[in-house]
Protein backbone atom coordinates (compact mmCIF):
# COMPACT_ATOMS: atom_id res chain seq x y z
CA UNK A 1 0.00 0.00 0.00
CA UNK A 2 1.12 3.43 -0.78
CA UNK A 3 1.62 6.35 1.34
CA UNK A 4 -1.67 7.52 2.58
CA UNK A 5 -2.46 11.60 1.44
CA UNK A 6 -4.90 13.96 0.92
CA UNK A 7 -5.99 17.42 -0.56
CA UNK A 8 -5.78 19.28 2.42
CA UNK A 9 -2.06 19.53 4.08
CA UNK A 10 -0.90 21.60 7.27
CA UNK A 11 -2.88 24.95 6.39
CA UNK A 12 -6.47 23.39 6.37
CA UNK A 13 -8.74 23.94 8.98
CA UNK A 14 -10.98 21.35 11.04
CA UNK A 15 -14.15 23.17 9.32
CA UNK A 16 -12.33 22.77 5.95
CA UNK A 17 -11.93 19.06 6.81
CA UNK A 18 -15.56 18.06 7.86
CA UNK A 19 -16.99 20.56 5.25
CA UNK A 20 -19.65 18.04 2.70
CA UNK A 21 -19.51 15.56 5.33
CA UNK A 22 -22.87 14.41 6.82
CA UNK A 23 -22.48 12.89 10.39
CA UNK A 24 -26.45 13.01 11.20
CA UNK A 25 -27.01 9.72 13.45
CA UNK A 26 -22.91 9.45 14.37
CA UNK A 27 -22.06 9.69 17.87
CA UNK A 28 -18.91 11.03 18.62
CA UNK A 29 -16.59 11.15 22.03
CA UNK A 30 -13.79 13.61 22.45
CA UNK A 31 -11.74 13.24 25.27
CA UNK A 32 -10.28 16.77 26.48
CA UNK A 33 -13.11 18.56 23.91
CA UNK A 34 -13.21 21.44 26.62
CA UNK A 35 -10.72 24.13 25.18
CA UNK A 36 -7.66 24.37 22.61
CA UNK A 37 -7.60 21.40 19.59
CA UNK A 38 -10.15 19.17 21.35
CA UNK A 39 -12.89 22.15 21.45
CA UNK A 40 -12.18 22.82 17.55
CA UNK A 41 -12.08 18.67 16.85
CA UNK A 42 -15.43 18.44 18.31
CA UNK A 43 -16.78 21.88 16.67
CA UNK A 44 -16.47 20.96 13.52
CA UNK A 45 -17.47 17.27 14.39
CA UNK A 46 -20.72 19.16 15.51
CA UNK A 47 -21.37 20.92 12.81
CA UNK A 48 -21.27 18.27 10.45
CA UNK A 49 -24.01 16.77 12.28
CA UNK A 50 -23.09 14.39 14.96
CA UNK A 51 -23.72 13.91 18.14
CA UNK A 52 -20.72 15.11 20.57
CA UNK A 53 -20.31 14.27 24.00
CA UNK A 54 -17.16 16.34 25.93
CA UNK A 55 -15.16 14.13 28.08
CA UNK A 56 -13.31 16.38 30.71
CA UNK A 57 -12.08 16.32 33.79
CA UNK A 58 -13.50 19.69 34.93
CA UNK A 59 -17.56 20.98 34.83
CA UNK A 60 -16.42 24.34 34.10
CA UNK A 61 -14.95 23.18 31.21
CA UNK A 62 -17.30 21.09 29.75
CA UNK A 63 -19.97 23.70 30.49
CA UNK A 64 -18.01 26.27 28.28
CA UNK A 65 -17.18 23.94 25.46
CA UNK A 66 -20.65 23.07 25.48
CA UNK A 67 -21.94 26.72 25.05
CA UNK A 68 -19.28 27.64 22.72
CA UNK A 69 -20.49 24.91 19.85
CA UNK A 70 -23.66 25.17 20.70
CA UNK A 71 -23.31 28.89 18.84
CA UNK A 72 -23.38 27.41 15.41
CA UNK A 73 -24.16 23.66 15.92
CA UNK A 74 -27.19 24.29 18.60
CA UNK A 75 -28.40 21.00 20.06
CA UNK A 76 -25.70 19.01 19.33
CA UNK A 77 -23.23 18.55 22.49
CA UNK A 78 -23.21 17.83 25.92
CA UNK A 79 -20.71 16.88 28.48
CA UNK A 80 -19.91 13.91 30.88
CA UNK A 81 -17.38 13.88 33.79
CA UNK A 82 -13.93 12.20 33.15
CA UNK A 83 -10.69 12.16 34.71
CA UNK A 84 -7.99 10.40 33.03
CA UNK A 85 -5.52 10.16 36.00
CA UNK A 86 -7.88 8.16 38.00
CA UNK A 87 -8.53 4.62 36.57
CA UNK A 88 -11.81 4.49 39.12
CA UNK A 89 -12.95 7.67 36.89
CA UNK A 90 -12.52 6.03 33.50
CA UNK A 91 -14.39 3.19 35.21
CA UNK A 92 -17.25 5.37 35.97
CA UNK A 93 -17.55 6.97 32.87
CA UNK A 94 -17.50 3.37 31.01
CA UNK A 95 -19.99 2.17 33.04
CA UNK A 96 -22.43 5.40 32.86
CA UNK A 97 -22.06 5.15 29.31
CA UNK A 98 -22.84 1.58 29.13
CA UNK A 99 -23.38 -0.40 25.45
CA UNK A 100 -24.39 3.19 23.44
CA UNK A 101 -22.91 3.08 19.76
CA UNK A 102 -19.93 4.85 19.49
CA UNK A 103 -18.14 5.94 15.79
CA UNK A 104 -15.84 7.52 16.93
CA UNK A 105 -13.68 8.04 19.83
CA UNK A 106 -11.03 10.87 19.66
CA UNK A 107 -8.37 10.38 22.38
CA UNK A 108 -7.57 13.91 22.49
CA UNK A 109 -7.09 14.76 26.46
CA UNK A 110 -3.32 14.82 28.00
CA UNK A 111 -0.85 16.95 30.21
CA UNK A 112 3.04 17.61 28.83
CA UNK A 113 6.26 18.34 30.68
CA UNK A 114 4.79 18.53 34.21
CA UNK A 115 6.52 17.95 37.45
CA UNK A 116 7.35 14.64 38.64
CA UNK A 117 4.11 13.43 40.11
CA UNK A 118 2.09 10.23 40.10
CA UNK A 119 -2.41 9.46 39.14
CA UNK A 120 -4.56 8.26 41.68
CA UNK A 121 -3.05 4.80 40.88
CA UNK A 122 0.53 5.52 41.28
CA UNK A 123 1.70 5.87 37.79
CA UNK A 124 3.87 8.49 36.36
CA UNK A 125 1.63 11.18 35.98
CA UNK A 126 2.45 11.96 31.52
CA UNK A 127 2.04 8.45 30.74
CA UNK A 128 -0.47 7.40 33.64
CA UNK A 129 -2.98 10.11 32.04
CA UNK A 130 -2.18 10.35 28.24
CA UNK A 131 -2.00 6.15 27.31
CA UNK A 132 -3.01 4.25 30.28
CA UNK A 133 -6.52 6.07 30.91
CA UNK A 134 -7.00 6.06 27.71
CA UNK A 135 -6.12 2.73 27.21
CA UNK A 136 -8.52 1.55 29.72
CA UNK A 137 -11.52 3.69 28.51
CA UNK A 138 -10.94 2.86 24.90
CA UNK A 139 -11.13 -1.03 25.91
CA UNK A 140 -13.88 -0.30 28.31
CA UNK A 141 -15.79 1.32 25.36
CA UNK A 142 -15.15 -1.75 22.99
CA UNK A 143 -19.08 -3.02 23.38
CA UNK A 144 -19.84 0.66 22.00
CA UNK A 145 -17.70 1.06 19.32
CA UNK A 146 -17.85 -2.37 18.03
CA UNK A 147 -22.18 -1.90 18.41
CA UNK A 148 -21.32 1.58 16.10
CA UNK A 149 -19.65 0.02 13.76
CA UNK A 150 -22.13 -2.68 13.29
CA UNK A 151 -25.09 -0.02 13.17
CA UNK A 152 -23.10 1.99 10.37
CA UNK A 153 -21.92 -0.96 8.28
CA UNK A 154 -18.33 0.99 8.89
CA UNK A 155 -15.47 1.18 11.23
CA UNK A 156 -15.58 2.66 13.75
CA UNK A 157 -12.68 4.53 14.22
CA UNK A 158 -10.52 5.64 16.90
CA UNK A 159 -8.12 8.18 17.01
CA UNK A 160 -4.91 9.10 19.15
CA UNK A 161 -3.75 12.16 19.45
CA UNK A 162 0.57 11.58 19.87
CA UNK A 163 3.00 14.23 18.81
CA UNK A 164 6.32 14.76 17.14
CA UNK A 165 7.37 15.16 20.77
CA UNK A 166 7.72 11.05 20.35
CA UNK A 167 11.04 11.22 18.84
CA UNK A 168 12.94 11.46 22.03
CA UNK A 169 12.36 8.23 23.71
CA UNK A 170 10.49 5.03 23.02
CA UNK A 171 9.10 3.11 25.88
CA UNK A 172 11.62 2.45 28.82
CA UNK A 173 8.93 -0.78 29.83
CA UNK A 174 12.41 -1.76 32.50
CA UNK A 175 11.21 1.70 34.60
CA UNK A 176 8.22 3.38 32.71
CA UNK A 177 7.41 5.02 35.61
CA UNK A 178 10.60 6.62 36.74
CA UNK A 179 10.43 4.18 40.12
CA UNK A 180 14.62 3.88 39.77
CA UNK A 181 15.67 6.36 36.98
CA UNK A 182 15.75 10.41 37.03
CA UNK A 183 12.88 11.98 35.78
CA UNK A 184 12.96 14.28 33.02
CA UNK A 185 9.75 15.70 32.25
CA UNK A 186 10.39 16.07 28.50
CA UNK A 187 11.63 12.09 28.54
CA UNK A 188 8.43 11.09 30.23
CA UNK A 189 5.95 13.46 27.91
CA UNK A 190 8.05 11.82 24.47
CA UNK A 191 7.81 8.17 26.25
CA UNK A 192 3.94 8.82 26.89
CA UNK A 193 3.71 10.36 22.60
CA UNK A 194 5.49 7.17 21.79
CA UNK A 195 2.70 5.26 23.55
CA UNK A 196 0.34 7.18 21.56
CA UNK A 197 1.06 5.97 18.76
CA UNK A 198 2.03 2.19 19.73
CA UNK A 199 -1.73 2.11 21.05
CA UNK A 200 -3.02 2.55 17.43
CA UNK A 201 -0.85 0.00 16.16
CA UNK A 202 -1.83 -2.72 18.75
CA UNK A 203 -5.48 -1.99 18.73
CA UNK A 204 -5.75 -2.11 14.79
CA UNK A 205 -4.25 -5.23 15.27
CA UNK A 206 -6.37 -6.59 17.59
CA UNK A 207 -9.90 -4.99 17.03
CA UNK A 208 -9.35 -4.70 12.89
CA UNK A 209 -11.89 -7.98 12.41
CA UNK A 210 -14.08 -6.42 14.56
CA UNK A 211 -14.91 -3.46 13.09
CA UNK A 212 -12.47 -0.63 14.68
CA UNK A 213 -9.52 0.67 13.64
CA UNK A 214 -6.86 3.70 14.95
CA UNK A 215 -4.60 5.82 13.92
CA UNK A 216 -2.59 8.36 15.77
CA UNK A 217 -2.21 11.84 15.01
CA UNK A 218 0.53 14.52 15.28
CA UNK A 219 -1.47 17.80 15.43
CA UNK A 220 1.54 20.21 14.45
CA UNK A 221 2.69 23.12 17.27
CA UNK A 222 0.12 25.08 18.39
CA UNK A 223 0.07 27.55 21.30
CA UNK A 224 -2.40 25.90 23.74
CA UNK A 225 -3.20 25.27 27.58
CA UNK A 226 -1.22 22.10 27.10
CA UNK A 227 1.54 24.49 27.97
CA UNK A 228 0.59 25.09 31.23
CA UNK A 229 3.54 23.34 33.27
CA UNK A 230 5.86 25.54 31.07
CA UNK A 231 7.90 28.65 32.53
CA UNK A 232 8.14 31.28 30.28
CA UNK A 233 11.91 30.91 29.32
CA UNK A 234 11.13 27.29 28.39
CA UNK A 235 8.14 28.45 25.90
CA UNK A 236 10.29 31.35 24.54
CA UNK A 237 13.20 28.24 23.85
CA UNK A 238 10.76 26.33 21.56
CA UNK A 239 9.66 29.47 19.52
CA UNK A 240 6.08 29.54 20.73
CA UNK A 241 3.90 32.64 20.07
CA UNK A 242 3.13 35.02 22.84
CA UNK A 243 -0.79 33.52 22.08
CA UNK A 244 -2.62 31.61 20.12
CA UNK A 245 -3.80 33.65 17.89
CA UNK A 246 -0.75 35.08 16.56
CA UNK A 247 1.31 31.84 15.42
CA UNK A 248 4.62 32.16 13.80
CA UNK A 249 5.25 30.39 10.75
CA UNK A 250 6.50 26.58 12.29
CA UNK A 251 3.21 27.11 14.32
CA UNK A 252 -0.63 26.33 13.60
CA UNK A 253 -3.66 27.91 14.83
CA UNK A 254 -5.68 26.00 16.86
CA UNK A 255 -8.45 25.22 14.18
CA UNK A 256 -5.46 24.27 11.83
CA UNK A 257 -3.58 21.64 14.42
CA UNK A 258 -7.35 20.15 14.62
CA UNK A 259 -7.36 19.32 11.25
CA UNK A 260 -5.91 16.27 11.21
CA UNK A 261 -7.65 14.75 14.19
CA UNK A 262 -10.70 15.42 12.34
CA UNK A 263 -9.15 14.00 8.85
CA UNK A 264 -8.31 10.52 11.10
CA UNK A 265 -11.96 10.62 11.75
CA UNK A 266 -13.74 11.49 8.25
CA UNK A 267 -11.47 10.41 5.71
CA UNK A 268 -12.85 8.60 3.37
CA UNK A 269 -8.94 7.40 2.15
CA UNK A 270 -8.46 5.81 5.90
CA UNK A 271 -11.64 3.66 5.61
CA UNK A 272 -10.48 0.28 6.92
CA UNK A 273 -7.14 1.53 7.51
CA UNK A 274 -5.39 1.52 10.99
CA UNK A 275 -2.35 1.36 12.88
CA UNK A 276 -0.74 4.53 10.96
CA UNK A 277 1.11 7.76 12.23
CA UNK A 278 -0.71 10.75 10.68
CA UNK A 279 0.48 14.78 10.36
CA UNK A 280 -0.54 17.51 8.19
CA UNK A 281 -3.74 15.51 6.87
CA UNK A 282 -1.52 12.96 5.71
CA UNK A 283 0.70 9.47 6.30
CA UNK A 284 3.56 11.28 7.94
CA UNK A 285 7.05 10.58 6.13
CA UNK A 286 10.15 8.78 8.00
CA UNK A 287 11.80 11.13 10.23
CA UNK A 288 15.00 11.33 12.22
CA UNK A 289 15.81 12.65 15.26
CA UNK A 290 17.08 16.02 14.43
CA UNK A 291 14.89 19.03 13.37
CA UNK A 292 11.80 20.14 15.29
CA UNK A 293 9.17 17.34 15.29
CA UNK A 294 7.98 16.42 11.77
CA UNK A 295 7.89 12.63 10.61
CA UNK A 296 7.62 9.44 12.20
CA UNK A 297 10.27 7.12 13.58
CA UNK A 298 10.09 2.91 13.73
CA UNK A 299 9.84 2.73 17.21
CA UNK A 300 6.63 4.88 17.15
CA UNK A 301 5.46 2.00 14.66
CA UNK A 302 7.12 -0.98 16.04
CA UNK A 303 4.57 -4.04 16.35
CA UNK A 304 6.21 -6.42 18.74
CA UNK A 305 6.41 -3.06 21.12
CA UNK A 306 3.17 -2.45 20.65
CA UNK A 307 1.91 -5.41 21.65
CA UNK A 308 4.34 -5.69 24.42
CA UNK A 309 2.84 -2.29 25.94
CA UNK A 310 -0.47 -3.42 25.18
CA UNK A 311 -0.02 -6.20 27.34
CA UNK A 312 1.86 -4.22 29.69
CA UNK A 313 -1.46 -1.76 30.11
CA UNK A 314 -3.91 -4.88 30.25
CA UNK A 315 -1.26 -5.90 33.69
CA UNK A 316 -1.60 -2.68 34.54
CA UNK A 317 -5.06 -1.34 34.68
CA UNK A 318 -6.56 -4.65 34.45
CA UNK A 319 -8.76 -4.04 31.55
Amino acid sequence: MGRVTSAFGKASTAREVAAGHDLGGKTVIVTGGGAGIGLETARALAEAGAEVVLAVRRADAGETGVREIERTAPGSTTWQALDLSSLDSVRAFAERWADRPIDLLINNAGVMACPQALTADGLEMQIGTNHFGHYLLTVLLMPALEKGARRSGRNSRVVALSSGAHRRSAINFDDPHYRQRPYDKWEAYAQSKTANALFAVALTTHFKDRGIVANAVMPGMIRTELSRHLTQDEIAAVGAPASADTPPPAYKTVEQGAATSVWAALAPELEGIGGLYLEDCAQAVPGTREGRGFGVLPHALDKSAALRLWDLSRETTGA
